[in-house]
């Protein structure tokens, strides 16, 4: 059971790199600025 959840982990790791190296995370905190001030009602 150790084994899986290290490998699991590892596997995590390595798929937030991946999302990292292919600059996703700037698109997701657009998304999540545009939809806050969307229920805020800013935007």
């Amino acid at each position: 059971m150790r084994k899986i959840r290290i490998c699991l982990l590892a596997v995590a790791l390595l798929m937030i790199g991946f999302g990292l190296w292919r600059g996703e995370a700037e698109v997701v905190l657009s998304k999540g600025i545009n939809l806050c001030l969307e229920c805020v009602g800013i935007g």
